[in-house]
């Protein structure tokens, strides 16, 4: 069953899809990004010294579970990753340096990069337990979905994450992707099977999940204490 049946060319028979802008979008740059909340600074061996004491707040490991790497055993073993990862031509990897801290506390990179067909992927996302929901980390989503979606006018953004793992999938949903279905069975991560849930956000509907992210963000929607007013997946918020 497809719940949302493609567009078609008006007119078209039989139906085709409607035509689109051909040109190729740019590849992301490895460049710096800042917010008010969080500098996104490209993953560099220099930050793994920092990002293996973020990790040292994560006792039980469970921030890595749905990950295809990690825990690592020491710092050289998450370095020796960094290096690997980091120069992989098929992504685009930030650290997460949140002003609170001052310190690279999780990681995030944009990948699975199309320019031809207009569609990238936000993934393989680590934030520490001392990042995860918080401001800082929407925010340093939200930086790298404004530069697909704005700066590099793809498309198509993409959001994958284990189908076992609920708060990706709540994640996805505030943020304003939606749930085209799972491909079950598809992977085998960590010697265990693995179904992939997907989501997308398109370019047209990126002004308005844009503009809740943005408000969500802003400075009147929290309270002396730090803790929003409103949740970003209240219905109504704007």
């Amino acid at each position: 069953m497809i719940l949302h049946p493609p567009e078609a060319e008006p007119g078209s028979t039989p139906p085709v899809g409607r035509k689109v802008d051909t040109t190729p979008r740019p590849l992301p740059a490895r460049i710096p990004h800042k917010g008010r909340q969080v500098d996104l600074e490209p993953l560099h061996l220099r930050h793994a010294q920092e990002l293996w004491q973020a990790a040292q707040s994560d006792a039980t490991g469970a921030s890595w579970a749905y990950m295809s790497y990690g825990p690592f055993a020491d710092a050289a073993a998450l370095k020796a990753f960094i290096g690997q990862f980091v120069s992989a031509q098929d992504r685009y990897a930030w650290a997460v340096r949140p002003h609170r801290t001052g310190t690279a506390d999780g990681w995030l990179t944009l990948m699975e990069v199309h320019p031809g067909d207009a569609h990238i992927e936000l993934g393989n996302i680590w934030f520490s337990p001392r990042m995860q929901r918080s401001r800082a980390a929407t925010e340093a989503m939200y930086l790298l979905m404004r530069h697909a979606m704005e700066d590099l006018g793809y498309r198509r953004l993409t959001w994958k994450c284990n189908a076992l793992n609920e708060p990706s999938m709540r994640a996805a949903a505030r943020l304003g992707f939606t749930y085209e279905g799972t491909l079950r069975d598809v992977l085998v991560t960590k010697g265990r099977s693995r179904s992939t849930a997907w989501f997308s956000l398109l370019a047209d509907e990126w002004p308005v999940a844009g503009a809740r992210i943005a408000a969500w963000l802003d400075d009147s929607n929290f309270g002396p204490d730090g803790s929003p007013r409103r949740r970003l997946g209240d219905q109504g918020f704007a």
